[in-house]
C-alpha cells in the first residue's frame, strides 16, 4: 500500500484525518506507566511511550490503555512495526526524551503518533526481522556504550548504556515518590565490572517494566542497561560517589536475554565479551557478594569528617 513518512506527516498533519500507513523501526522504549485514579472509570488506564523511527527522523509513538497489556512486551526496541489506522496529536509537553544514539538522526518533537483501541481502531502489524528489506531505509539501533575507565570524565546527567559482570546485587528496596505518599519506587543496588578498571560500575537499579530481569539479577551475570544517567557525587572526593541510574526509558538485560538484542553487535559490548573469555570464573566467584543492606553514598569514616 501507499506509505508515508514522518517527516511528510509533520508537514501535512493538519491538514488531513485520514493518513497513509507508516513503516517504522522502535528506537527507545518507555517504562509502563499506570495512571488510574478511583474517580476516572477506564477499564485499562495504561500508557507506554516509544520513539520511533524511519529515514526521515524520529517521533514518539504514545500506546494507549488496553493495546498495552495487548502489545507492550512484543514491542522490542528494534522491532519493525506497520502502522495503520493511526491518531497524530501534538505533543505532550512534559514527557521525558531518550537521548538518541544517532546525534544526527532529526527530532519530530511538536506531534506525536497516538494508537488506540477505537477513534480510530489502530491496525499494529510485527515485520519479522529477516523481512526487513535494506530499500526500506530504516535506521539501525545505536548506543552509547562506555566503560568503566570513561565514566569518571563523564559530566552530571550524561545519558548512556554500561555493560558489566555483576560482582553484588543488593536487596530490593523501597523509596516514597513523593512524602506522604502510599506509592512507591522499587530499586536494588548492584555492582558490576568490565575489566577497564579497579573501580566496578556503581548502579541504582529501579525497577522497570521488567519484573523478571529485575528479580534475576544475580553476580556472575552479564548485565547489560540502557539509557542510564551518570549522577556525579557531590562531596569533596567526587570520584568516590559517581554512580549510574535508570531513566524512564531504560532496559535491563541479563544472560539469558541477550541474544538478538541490537546490541550485540556493538564494538564495546564485543570487547567486553573478549575480556570475560580471559578471566576465571572461580577467581571472580570468590569476590561476589549478594544482599543486605548498601548505604550510598557511604558515610565518612569518622565523626569528625561527617
Amino acid at each position: 500500500s501507499k506509505l508515508t513518512n514522518l517527516g511528510h506527516l509533520e508537514m501535512t498533519w493538519r491538514s488531513r484525518v485520514h493518513f497513509h500507513p507508516l513503516l517504522v523501526r522502535i528506537l527507545h522504549k518507555s517504562r509502563l506507566r499506570y495512571y488510574g485514579k478511583p474517580e476516572k472509570k477506564v477499564d485499562m488506564p495504561y500508557q507506554a511511550y516509544f520513539e520511533v523511527a524511519d529515514g526521515s527522523g524520529m517521533m514518539s509513538m504514545v500506546l494507549w490503555n488496553s493495546l498495552c497489556p495487548k502489545w507492550y512486551h512484543s514491542m522490542k526496541v528494534g522491532t519493525v512495526l506497520l502502522l495503520a489506522k493511526y491518531a497524530i496529536k501534538s505533543s505532550y509537553p512534559f514527557k521525558t526524551h531518550p537521548t538518541p544514539g544517532d546525534s544526527q538522526m532529526k527530532r519530530f518533537a511538536t506531534i506525536e503518533i497516538s494508537l488506540n483501541v477505537r477513534d480510530p481502531p489502530t491496525e499494529i502489524s510485527i515485520i519479522p526481522e529477516e523481512m526487513v528489506k535494506p530499500e526500506w531505509g530504516l535506521p539501525e539501533v545505536k548506543y552509547r556504550f562506555i566503560t568503566r575507565s570513561e565514566l569518571d570524565g563523564l559530566p552530571h546527567n550524561y545519558s548512556c548504556d554500561v555493560i558489566g559482570l555483576v560482582t553484588f546485587v543488593g536487596r530490593a528496596e523501597r523509596a516514597r515518590k513523593r512524602e506522604h505518599s502510599e506509592d512507591f519506587w522499587l530499586y536494588r543496588w548492584a555492582h558490576a565490572i568490565d575489566g577497564t578498571s579497579d573501580q566496578p560500575f556503581i548502579l541504582e537499579l529501579f525497577a522497570t517494566s521488567q519484573p523478571d530481569v529485575f528479580e534475576r539479577i544475580h553476580p556472575m551475570t552479564y548485565l547489560v542497561c540502557t539509557q542510564m544517567r551518570v549522577i556525579q557525587g557531590f562531596t569533596e572526593n567526587p570520584s568516590r560517589t559517581v554512580y549510574l541510574t535508570t531513566s524512564n526509558e531504560s532496559q535491563i538485560f541479563i544472560t539469558g536475554w541477550h541474544k538478538g538484542q541490537p546490541y550485540t553487535k556493538d564494538a564495546k559490548v564485543k570487547n567486553f565479551i573478549q575480556w570475560t573469555k580471559s578471566q576465571s570464573e572461580a577467581d571472580q566467584m570468590k569476590r561476589t557478594v549478594i544482599g543486605g543492606y548498601y548505604p550510598f553514598p557511604r558515610p565518612p569514616d569518622s565523626f569528625v569528617k561527617y
